[in-house]
Parts: structure tokens; sequence; C-alpha cells
């Protein structure tokens, strides 16, 4: 069972992984669903961290219909992110019928490889989930983060357990979205996930030892919380 903890700072992501997160997914401008970092964070936090750290990709916040000028810098941005260390990126691009923009997808994953491709919550907001789903598929992505099309993955929970069945393994499906210490294990439970991403740290950095060692409990709480073996 992987947590996959949500950061903005390295004081955040220090804190998630001595709490037990064991991967990172670090972003900028969390107050807008998360953008492009700062080069150089991410080779910081890639410096001081064991465990894997997976980039967002996003040069705004809004809708994910690209122009051609936007879907150039983000494919410089995930060349970016190559080169300051990052282990894997999160992006998501559809058109405007709401399906997976799958030209726009192949040509960011191309400039990816060979790192592991999620795909973000862009997945959330298409027309249909199981025909995305099986257009991610068919593009090689490893990853999707959902919460099944709904405000909070515990209410999507019956959808996505039908990703969860649909995919038989050809994508880890990844639930996201209002996931805390408390609603965690009856959502792994209902959905059959091995993995949930969650927003844990959410106060302004830097921030003092008191202040970290609250989060990685806070971190520590919620993995415990986590059903199966995540040790």
């Amino acid at each position: 069972m992987v947590f996959e903890s949500c950061v903005d700072s390295l004081d955040g992501a220090l804190a998630s992984v001595a709490g037990g997160a064991r991967r990172l997914e670090l972003c900028a401008r969390l107050d807008l669903g998360g953008t492009t970092p700062d080069p150089a964070l991410v080779s910081r936090i890639v410096a001081a961290t064991s465990v894997p750290v997976v980039t967002m990709v996003r040069r705004r916040g809004g809708d994910f219909v690209y122009t051609m000028d936007e879907l150039a810098e983000m494919v410089e941005d995930v060349r970016k992110m190559q080169a300051a260390g990052a282990h894997g990126v999160a992006f998501g691009v559809l058109d405007a019928d709401g399906h997976v923009a799958v030209e726009a997808m192949r040509r960011l994953i191309d400039a990816a490889r060979p790192l592991p491709v999620t795909c973000h919550r862009a997945f959330d907001v298409t027309a249909a989930l199981e025909p995305a789903l099986e257009a991610l598929i068919a593009l090689g992505v490893e990853r999707v983060l959902t919460s099944g099309g709904a405000d909070t993955a515990v209410q999507g929970a019956s959808a996505i357990a039908a990703l969860v069945r649909r995919a038989q393994g050809r994508i880890e499906v990844i639930a996201g979205g209002g996931v805390r210490a408390a609603n965690v294990a009856a959502l792994v439970t209902a959905t059959g996930v091995n993995a949930v991403h969650a927003r844990l740290i959410r106060e302004p950095v830097p921030a003092d030892a008191t202040t970290r060692e609250r989060w990685r409990q806070i971190v520590a709480d919620f993995v415990a919380a986590l059903p199966g073996d995540h040790n």
C-alpha cells in the first residue's frame, strides 16, 4: 500500500517521508490545483529524500485544454523536471469535448520517457471515465489519479472500484481527493486500490521544528490507518 503525499515545500516533503509516505507529488500553487514546481526545489527534495518524487507539469490553473504554445511550454517543463532529477511526472491534457487529447498526451509522454507518467485529476473531468482510462492505457500511462469523477474519493468510491476492476493491473489507479486518516481504510476496502494520494500538510512554510514534528505525526497517523502492508 503506497501513500503518495502531495507537497509544495522541502519541509513538507521531509515531514511526509519521516511520517512514512512512500512517494511524493511535488507541486507549486496548490491553491490553483497544482502547477509545475521550481526545478531548484525539485533537485533539493530529490537530494534530501529517499522516496520517488513525482512532479506536476501544468502551466496554469483552470481547464486542461491547452494551446500549442502552452503545450510546447509543458514539453520544456517535462525536460526541466527530468534534468532536476524527478522520478516521474504528472500531467493531463483534454480536448474541447472533454476527451483525452491523445496526440498532445503522446507528445508529453515521449518527452518524459523513460520516466513513468501519471495522469492527474484532469481525468476526473473527462466526458466518460472508462473510455478515458482505456485511452491512457493505450498511451502507456503508468498511473492515474482519480476521485472517481466526484468531488471526493469517498463520494466516488464505487466509480474508483469499477476503474480498478477495468484496469486489471494495466495501470495503477490512485485514489485521491479528500482522503484523510478517518476515511482511508474504508476507502481502500471499498475500491481495492493499492495507492492513495492526499494533501495533509497545508500550512505556510518555512516551518519550525514543532510544526515539522506535528506534520510528521499527521502523516504517520494517516499511514497507520492504511490497511494492509505499508511498512
